[in-house]
């Protein structure tokens, strides 16, 4: 294994899931309320790594051979995330009780991985970060995009673990039901300017 390469396809693959996305929201959200945190890191991390090996090995071929793909996935993406925006915003004005961190009404785990795996597939953004930027940038290594492409999968599997067991430490903020409140709102209107960047094709 080149370790440049793997080094190049780590900060490469950190670069492009750091900034706030539904995904992030939604793994930060599950780390400030205990619940499922493992199994949705885990799935979050392998799904990366799915379309990270699709990109590496088959990009070219699934642009050429479906090319309209992009508006489905992009028009169905903006859809999903406006009910989830919608969702997130009406828990924002829900009663304290609810929205306290100790009471918040738990998910189980069928429907928790569900809605992370939602927005992991059903999110355009994963396949032109992951399929189509990964699968390109790829290219300039001939021979070693094994290499590139597992940095970019670490990457991955760090940041979700760190982003979902690392909310532990801002669980003492989230305690109050105004910071609660605060981050469904901060979630909702971060669904909604995606889908809107999606639908104007950004």
């Amino acid at each position: 294994m080149n370790f440049s390469i793997y080094m190049t396809g780590l900060m490469m693959g950190l670069s492009l899931i750091v900034a706030i996305g539904a995904q992030n929201a939604f793994v930060l959200r599950q780390g400030l309320r205990n619940e499922h945190v493992f199994a949705v890191c885990l799935a979050c991390a392998l799904s990366d790594a799915a379309l990270i090996v699709l990109g590496v090995t088959s990009f070219r071929q699934i642009s050429a051979l479906l090319p309209w793909l992009d508006p489905v996935m992009r028009y169905a993406g903006a859809a999903f995330l406006i009910w989830y925006g919608a969702r997130s915003l009406y828990s924002a004005f829900r009663s304290s009780a609810v929205l306290a961190a100790g009471e918040t009404k738990s998910s189980s785990f069928r429907q928790t991985l569900a809605m992370c795996l939602a927005l992991t597939w059903l999110n355009p953004h994963v396949y032109l970060d992951t399929v189509a930027l990964l699968g390109t940038i790829s290219t300039r290594f001939p021979g070693n995009e094994i290499s590139f492409a597992t940095g970019a999968m670490t990457g991955s599997f760090l940041f979700f673990f760190s982003l979902g067991f690392g909310a532990r430490w801002l669980r003492p903020i989230f305690v109050k039901p105004a910071s609660w409140r605060i981050l469904e709102t901060l979630i909702a209107f971060t669904m909604w300017m995606i889908a809107t960047k999606l639908l104007s094709g950004v």
